[in-house]
């Protein structure tokens, strides 16, 4: 007992004098709350990924979503997707959330940054998706990255896969 409430006493001061709130010490860049999280998906699973079941709302900022045999798919990261593609699915349709409005954007007209400082989703290549080349240039600016569109990010993807 005294050993977790040591522990729980050490992570509460290093969250304290780090100037951060403890109670989002776990969220993760990519999350957001339940409340916020848009979940295009039906059924008892929606809120997980089709294919990896990672928890939609924590890894929020990379979902991306398409449209399959007249059924939203919603995906985690475009990691999900492809590995979906690669199945010989065919996905009609793919959205993709931008990070400034976190609302799902048409994703083949979407301005992908790929390999910023930023933490990835399901890969080791950071991919964020921005409706507006301003915004991705803007986020270039603060965390690297290059702007690519939807389908040079697909074949960079692809290199998870091999």
């Amino acid at each position: 007992m005294r050993v977790i409430f040591l522990a729980l006493f050490a992570t509460l001061f290093t969250a304290c004098m780090s100037g951060k709130d403890p109670s989002k010490a776990s969220q993760r860049f990519q999350s957001v709350s339940k409340k916020e999280a848009i979940i295009l998906q039906e059924g008892k699973d929606k809120r997980s990924c089709i294919k990896c079941g990672m928890d939609l709302p924590k890894f929020y900022k990379t979902n991306h979503a398409a449209t399959h045999k007249g059924h939203t798919r919603q995906y985690c990261s475009i990691h999900c997707l492809v590995s979906d593609l690669n199945e010989g699915n065919d996905l009609k349709n793919p959205k993709a959330v931008d990070l400034k409005s976190l609302k799902f954007i048409d994703a083949s007209t979407a301005f992908y940054v790929v390999g910023s400082s930023k933490p990835s989703t399901m890969s080791h290549i950071s991919k964020y998706v921005f409706q507006n080349r301003s915004d991705a240039t803007d986020f270039v600016k603060l965390y690297g990255g290059e702007i690519m569109d939807m389908y040079g990010t697909i074949k960079i993807t692809q290199k998870d896969f091999r």
